[in-house]
């Protein structure tokens, strides 16, 4: 019986961390192993698939067109098996238990990179997400609060906006030495990402082009879309929040300096009415820290860009 090849769930694990990173190094402090080990897991992945799937180049390890196409594919998959592990352990009495609802996108671009930074601050509490593409009510007892992504106007909730919700285009480095100035987007592919609240028209009019055609590739998935920009498929409208970890990789850059800001964002949200433990305000107040962070860091590295 001849046996049907297959790529080991660590090789999996690590092609999905490497391309969200774009090196060794950060995979592997995930992982817990060495950056060799990282390696030898991709080399294995790519025997057993039988073609490459990532480039190697000066600036890191770019994802292939293979790898991309199933990276949406291994995000969902990883985020059911942490939702399984968390839902199989059961919560007990004396443990200080908070439970976060909470988009995919926002779990697997931005949220999860930050976890370790969490349970170092507060070890004593355990956090459960609760990833999902669908509205969670926050009057269930077994949830604490939300992070949401709209105009933060849900009936029955309080929600605080977190960053300021700046918006600008994105894109790889090589592409963006395409762009002098707004009206050659007319010129390169631009990413239609059908999922996204952001507003095309609104920024290409704060640069006093409104009538610009944009053409390009549609995507409907918000973490592929930013994957296709990242290896240099087109110039994306992104949310300066979530752009934060590839502009300080140099995985992509902003080719423009205008910004503008959307109503729609992300929101940390609770039940009106619902009176705020401990756990909850810790967490809400390292979000915030971490967020202002992530803004502070985002507009240095454009305004050094634009200098």
């Amino acid at each position: 019986m001849i046996e049907t090849p297959f790529i080991p769930f660590n090789a999996l694990h690590a092609l999905a961390l490497v391309a969200r990173h774009g090196a060794l190094g950060p995979a592997a402090e995930a992982l817990g192993v060495t950056p060799g080990a990282v390696s030898q897991q991709i080399r294995r992945a790519e025997t057993r698939a039988g073609l490459a799937l990532f480039e190697r180049t000066p600036k890191g390890l770019v994802p292939t067109r293979a790898l991309l196409g199933v990276l949406g594919d291994l995000d969902t998959g990883f985020t059911a098996l942490a939702r399984a592990q968390a839902n199989l352990m059961a919560p007990s009495q004396d443990r200080n238990l908070l439970t976060v609802t909470v988009g995919n996108v926002f779990a697997s671009r931005w949220l999860i990179w930050r976890l370790a930074s969490w349970g170092a601050v507060h070890p004593e509490v355990e956090l459960k997400l609760l990833t999902t593409g669908t509205l969670v009510d926050l009057n269930r007892p077994d949830v604490d609060c939300g992070i949401r992504f709209g105009a933060g106007d849900w009936s029955g909730v309080v929600a605080e906006p977190i960053g300021t919700h700046a918006v600008f285009p994105v894109c790889a480095p090589a592409l963006a030495e395409r762009l002098s100035s707004p009206a050659d987007l007319a010129h390169v592919p631009v990413i239609m990402d059908q999922s996204s609240m952001l507003s095309w028209p609104d920024w290409l009019a704060a640069v006093g082009q409104p009538d610009l055609k944009l053409s390009g590739p549609t995507i409907s998935d918000p973490a592929l879309a930013f994957d296709a920009a990242i290896a240099g498929q087109g110039v994306l409208l992104a949310l300066g929040i979530m752009a934060e970890y590839g502009l300080e990789r140099g995985q992509v850059v902003a080719p423009f300096p205008t910004v503008t800001h959307s109503r729609f964002g992300y929101w940390f949200a609770t039940a009106m009415g619902r009176e705020l433990p401990a756990r909850t305000r810790k967490f809400r107040s390292w979000l915030l820290g971490q967020m202002n962070a992530c803004e502070t860091a985002t507009q240095k590295v454009v305004a050094r860009r634009h200098i």
